[in-house]
């Protein structure tokens, strides 16, 4: 049952988070193998979706954190001879439509450069459009820091957006 009702919207973030299917498919199946695992555990603070979100966001955020991990010791192989980093993988986001995949692209390249919090808080709030308060639950934040990790991941994206759409202009 938990699996129906939240399988698609595990699925989303991660691959808003993580930004490739095959390793967003894989963390919508750990953060389910951690859900039977705890469950009985489940201390009822906060609901049940709420808990699978701040699940979901850990295990995103560990992935993330291990594929910098990888990258950097890819990068510093590179520079002694080693192979180069490969690129990383283009990907659909399921929720986005065909003509404005371009556009979520860009997006997604800009999101990626974001810092963890504002990154994640940006995805929940604006891709999953879950409300601040829930927000908050989630990542263990006040409303205020949300509501300014918010204001200062839009900033940095209006920033980056610019830089990216001023770059491709001058590319074609």
């Amino acid at each position: 049952m938990l699996v129906a009702q939240y399988q698609q919207k595990v699925f989303n973030t991660a691959i808003g988070m993580v930004q490739d299917r095959e390793a967003a498919e894989d963390i919508t199946q750990e953060v389910f193998v951690s859900v039977f695992r705890s469950l009985l555990s489940f201390n009822e603070q906060s609901t049940v979706g709420t808990w699978i979100y701040r699940i979901t966001v850990n295990k995103c955020l560990d992935h993330l954190r291990a594929k910098s991990r990888k990258e950097k010791k890819g990068f510093l192989s590179s520079l002694f001879g080693g192979d180069t980093l490969p690129e990383r993988p283009d990907f659909d986001h399921p929720g986005i439509k065909l003509e404005q995949r371009e556009h979520a692209r860009y997006l997604f390249e800009a999101i990626e450069t974001l810092p963890e919090n504002q990154k994640t808080v940006f995805i929940l709030a604006n891709i999953e459009e879950l409300p601040q308060k829930e927000i908050a639950a989630i990542m263990d934040l006040s409303l205020k820091a949300v509501e300014s990790l918010l204001q200062r991941a839009k900033g940095n994206l209006r920033k980056k957006l610019a830089h990216i759409y001023d770059r491709r202009k001058t590319d074609k």
